[in-house]
C-alpha cells in the first residue's frame, strides 16, 4: 500500500487543582493505565500518547497549538476524569484544527457501594465533567466525536479505533493530489466539479496533464523492465488466452505492464496518489490502461474513469480510512429485477479494484468498443460478500453533496462466460425500490467508491469534519 506518514494521537485528561496534588497523581496514574490498555488492546492502528494533565487554560491552549503544528499528531482524545471547568478549554478548543474525540468514560467500571465516600466522589466524577465539557464543545459548534462507555469494553475500543482511521483520513485528505490525464468525458454532467472549492473544503489538489506528458514516461520504460513485471504477473494471476495465440496475447499484456511502470513513475515524480483517465483522450497510447490501473489501485492509488477526479480523490481518501482493504472505485451497470432477487451489477469497462476480489484474478485480453485502440488486458474476478457502504460525491453548483448508501454485497452464483470484466453484486438498503429511488432522487452519481470495511458512521464523521452536506440511505 502507498505509505502515509507516521501518525499518533494525543490523550489529554481534564481536571483542576481544586482537588489537591494527591488527587492529581491518582488522575495521572489512572490515565496511564487507560492509555496503556488502549494501546495494548490490539485494536488501535495508531499509537495513543498521554500528555500532561489539562488543569489550566494555558496548558490546554499550548497543547492544542502544538497539536496543530505537529504533522505526526492526527488528533486529540480528551477524557474528563474529574470536573474540568469548561472556560479553561475555550481558547484551546477554538484553536484546534484537527479532529477531536471526547471519550465519556471513567476509570472504574462499577460504583463501589461498600466503600464509596466523598473522596471517591470528588475524584471520580466523569459524569459531572462530561456535561461541562460537552456543553462548551456544543456551544463552540465543534464537530467532535463522542464515544460513551467503559474504556475496557470491546465495542468502545472498536469505536475509538474507527475514529482514529477517520481522523487520519481527514489529515491525509489535505495531501491528496490527483493527476488528471485528459479532460472529463464529453457531455457527462456528474463528473464535473469546482476544483478550487474542492481544494478549499477538502484539501484536494487536482492537476491537468495532456496524454503526451504521460506517454513520454511510458515510452521511456525499458524492455527488460517490462519482462520482469510480466514474470511477476505469471506468479500472481491466472492467464486466460481465450481465442488469442500466445504471442499476440502476451504482447497485449506487456503493453499494460509498460503502462503500469510509466504511470507509477509519473505519479511518484509528482507525488500524486490519485489519478483519472478518459477513453476519449488516448493520443499516443496503444491501449486504454486497464490492468495497469487495477494494479495501481491495489497499491492504494485512488482512481476513477472518464476524468472523474472527484471520485478518484474520494477513492484515495476512503482507501486511507480503510487501510486499502476491500475498498475501491465502482460504477452502477445493470439491474437484477427478478422479484425477491433485486440487486445491482457493479463493474466498469475494465478498472475494477482487485482489493474487492474474492477469487484469484485472471488476466483477460478482450476488445473494447470505446477508445478506438487495440484490445486491452485487464484483471477479471468476482467480488467479495459483506456489508458495506457506497459513496458518491456531486457538485450541485452552490455546494458539494455526499451520497451514502448502505449495501449488502454477495458473491455471484451464476457464471458469466462472455463478460470480460470483473463484477461485484450488491443489494441496496433499506430495499431495492426505496434505496434506488432515494439515490436517484437525491442526485447520487453512477461513479462511486464502495467499501466493505468502513461504516456509515465513519463516512458521516468525515463529512462533518469538512462541513459537507450528506444524505444517508439505509
Amino acid at each position: 500500500m502507498l505509505e502515509i506518514s507516521k501518525k499518533e494521537f494525543w490523550f489529554i485528561v481534564g481536571s483542576q487543582h481544586l482537588y489537591g496534588e494527591e488527587a492529581l497523581q491518582s488522575v495521572k496514574s489512572n490515565a496511564e493505565t487507560i492509555v496503556k490498555g488502549l494501546n495494548e488492546s490490539g485494536k488501535m492502528r495508531y499509537p495513543i500518547v498521554l500528555k500532561e494533565l489539562a488543569v489550566t487554560a494555558d496548558t490546554i491552549t499550548n497543547l492544542m497549538k502544538e497539536v496543530n503544528y505537529r504533522d505526526k499528531v492526527a488528533g486529540v482524545i480528551t477524557w474528563m476524569h474529574t470536573f474540568s471547568p469548561a472556560k479553561m478549554w475555550i481558547r484551546g478548543t477554538k484553536l484546534l484544527q484537527k479532529p477531536l474525540l471526547h471519550l465519556a468514560t471513567q476509570f472504574n467500571e462499577s460504583i463501589p457501594w461498600e466503600t464509596i465516600d466523598m473522596d471517591f466522589m470528588n475524584l471520580n466524577q466523569s459524569a459531572h465533567g462530561d456535561r461541562e465539557y460537552g456543553f462548551i464543545n456544543a456551544r463552540l459548534k465543534k464537530q467532535n466525536q463522542i464515544v460513551v462507555g467503559y474504556w475496557q469494553t470491546e465495542s468502545v475500543q472498536f469505536q475509538i479505533a474507527d475514529w482514529l482511521d477517520v481522523a487520519v483520513a481527514y489529515n491525509e485528505s489535505f495531501n491528496i493530489k490527483v493527476a488528471r490525464f485528459g479532460d472529463n468525458m464529453r457531455n457527462v454532467a456528474v463528473t464535473e466539479g469546482d476544483k478550487v472549492e474542492a481544494q478549499i473544503q477538502f484539501g484536494w489538489v487536482v492537476d491537468y496533464f495532456g496524454i503526451g506528458d504521460l506517454v513520454q514516461f511510458i515510452d521511456a520504460v525499458k524492455e527488460e523492465e517490462v519482462e520482469a513485471l510480466f514474470a511477476e504477473y505469471k506468479e500472481l494471476y491466472d492467464f486466460d488466452y481465450g481465442d488469442y495465440d500466445h504471442e499476440t496475447w502476451e504482447a497485449h499484456v506487456k503493453v499494460q505492464a509498460k503502462q503500469e511502470i510509466g504511470l507509477r513513475r509519473f505519479l511518484e515524480a509528482g507525488n500524486y496518489n490519485a489519478f483519472s483517465s478518459n477513453f476519449e483522450d488516448l493520443y499516443g497510447m496503444q491501449q486504454l490502461p486497464g490492468l495497469a490501473v487495477q494494479r495501481l489501485m491495489a497499491e492504494g492509488y485512488g482512481f476513477a474513469g472518464e476524468g472523474d477526479w472527484k471520485t478518484a480523490a474520494l477513492d484515495r481518501l476512503l482507501k486511507v480510512m480503510a487501510n486499502n482493504e476491500n475498498t475501491g472505485f465502482m460504477e452502477d451497470y445493470t439491474y437484477e429485477l427478478a422479484a425477491g432477487k433485486e440487486a445491482i451489477l457493479q463493474s466498469h469497462m475494465m478498472e475494477v479494484d482487485p482489493t474487492l476480489a474474492v477469487n484469484k484474478p485472471k488476466i483477460v485480453v478482450s476488445p473494447l468498443s470505446m477508445g478506438d485502440r487495440e484490445d486491452p488486458a485487464r484483471l477479471v474476478f468476482d467480488g467479495k460478500a459483506g456489508d458495506g457502504v457506497v459513496v458518491s460525491m456531486a457538485d450541485f453548483g452552490t455546494h458539494y453533496k455526499l451520497l451514502i448508501n448502505e449495501v449488502e454485497a454477495f458473491e455471484p452464483t451464476e457464471e458469466a462466460p462472455n463478460l470480460p470484466v470483473a463484477r461485484v453484486l450488491w443489494k441496496v438498503k433499506p430495499n431495492f425500490h426505496e434505496g434506488v429511488g432515494a439515490w436517484i432522487r437525491t442526485g447520487g452519481g453512477h461513479h462511486t467508491v464502495v467499501s466493505l470495511n468502513l461504516t456509515t458512521e465513519q463516512i458521516e464523521a468525515w463529512a462533518k469534519l469538512v462541513d459537507l452536506e450528506y444524505v444517508t440511505i439505509k
